[in-house]
């Protein structure tokens, strides 16, 4: 009685975690939140540019490269961790 309880709670634990995972957050909101975290990132390396260089021409150069290079580095970051099967 105890052991067909202690199953029946875990197989519907799991079916409701993975139901609960799945549905948590759509994509387009991961996209959204990567953007507006990128550009919190990409001001913050303008104004510290600014502050060494002086110039707002040097700076925003930087933190363009910046953004770009962080986004290549970024995806090529989430495919390797998409190849890990820890915590899979």
């Amino acid at each position: 009685m105890i052991l067909d309880q202690l199953i029946l709670t875990k197989s519907k634990a799991k079916e409701t975690s993975y139901k609960e995972v799945k549905s948590s957050e759509k994509p387009i909101r991961s996209v959204v939140k990567a953007l507006s975290w990128r550009l919190i990132g990409t001001l913050d390396t303008l104004i510290v540019s600014y502050v060494f260089t002086g110039e707002i021409g040097i700076a925003t150069s930087i933190a363009s490269i910046d953004f770009v290079t962080k986004m290549i580095l970024y995806f090529f970051h989430e495919r390797i961790w998409n190849i890990v099967k820890w915590g899979k």
